[in-house]
């Protein structure tokens, strides 16, 4: 077990130049015991961190970004990927059992199915074994299971986001049917750094669309871990960041009201630090910057629908912070650590 103390952790941060990795070392700085010792993006590999991003300039006046070299990592404490998936699925295998825990942010070890890969991903899954051993990385569902692990696989953004609203009432048994409708608006950081015709200014501004209809990759996952049937429609919205997850779903027989589902969430969440239930919709700004989510859920008696509702900001709970949460867990420290439960405002 890893001592809790000021810097002990060395942590490796691979793919360290988009906007996660940006957010992983906005929170590594404030985590008390993370001790960054290598970060990598290939793609600005020779350049200076600040240069691409001024934001770290106070705390990485000198980190210059390096190329992703297994031997380079070997001997750390905890090594995040921030990586494309198979890049991850092939670097993996060389860092397990070489450092204390690798915190993959990829999707290439989330699907215990390994037969979902080529269908939502493309490609063929090489790696079972270690598909087999890594932990899914949401504390708040899997906390048990996270303690040493030496492979953690955190999850996306929707999938955190719908997950956290629907599974207290799946696990109530509050639900009927096994199909559930989630509907997402995310911010147009969740489309990565590199400039598409989605996600540039004059495309975003002022427009709000769907996409990955009907076969969006991150369903399987979803499916997995909230435990129904799951017809997802994300959408894009001008803002920076944030996530806000609307879901549907039939309620099971002898649910009339919303007290019980609420009760169910509250019940769930008595020991997760950064999750609040609320009586009301919640909103992306109010956990803007920070890895805390708000969830809701209510019953709509006209229809007889259940809505459940959480939001939080898709690079941190939703990417980084999530990491960081998850390695928290993995390592034996305080979860809380170097991660905030207050958003930005106003």
């Amino acid at each position: 077990m890893i001592m809790q103390m000021q810097g002990g952790i060395s942590v490796g941060i691979v793919g360290a130049s988009g906007f996660t990795g940006a957010e992983l070392l906005r929170l590594a700085d404030r985590h008390p015991a993370f001790d960054v010792r290598l970060a990598t993006g290939d793609s600005m590999a020779g350049r200076r961190a600040a240069d691409v991003y001024p934001s770290l300039e106070g705390a990485y006046p000198d980190l210059v970004y390096g190329t992703a070299e297994p031997a380079s990592l070997a001997g750390l404490d905890l090594v995040f990927l921030g990586l494309p998936h198979e890049a991850s699925m092939e670097l993996a295998p060389e860092l397990v059992g070489r450092v204390g825990c690798v915190v993959d942010l990829s999707a290439a070890f989330r699907l215990k199915d390994a037969a979902a890969y080529p269908r939502y991903y493309g490609f063929e899954h090489t790696q079972p074994e270690l598909l087999a051993e890594a932990v899914f990385g949401l504390p708040e569902l899997h906390r048990e299971e996270l303690r040493g692990a030496r492979l953690v696989a955190t999850p996306g953004c929707h999938v955190t986001t719908a997950t956290l609203a629907l599974r207290p009432l799946r696990a109530a048994g509050l639900l009927g049917d096994q199909r559930v409708i989630v509907d997402t608006m995310t911010g147009i950081t969740g489309a990565g750094r590199a400039p598409t015709d989605l996600n540039i200014f004059s495309s975003i501004d002022s427009n709000a669309v769907a996409y990955g209809l009907h076969h969006h990759r991150h369903t399987p996952e979803m499916e997995q871990e909230i435990g129904a049937t799951v017809l997802f429609t994300p959408h894009l919205v001008p803002m920076s960041r944030g996530l806000l997850a609307t879901c549907y779903a039939t309620p099971a027989a002898g649910v009339a009201d919303s007290e019980s589902l609420v009760e169910a969430q509250r019940s769930f969440y008595a020991d997760a630090p950064f999750v609040s239930v609320l009586d009301r919709p919640p909103a992306t700004k109010s956990v803007l910057g920070s890895n805390a989510v708000h969830v809701s859920a209510s019953y709509d008696e006209r229809t007889g629908t259940v809505i459940a509702m959480a939001a939080l900001d898709n690079l941190t709970k939703g990417a980084a912070g999530g990491a960081v949460h998850a390695a928290n867990v993995a390592l034996g420290l305080d979860e809380t650590a170097g991660l905030d439960r207050v958003g930005l405002a106003p």
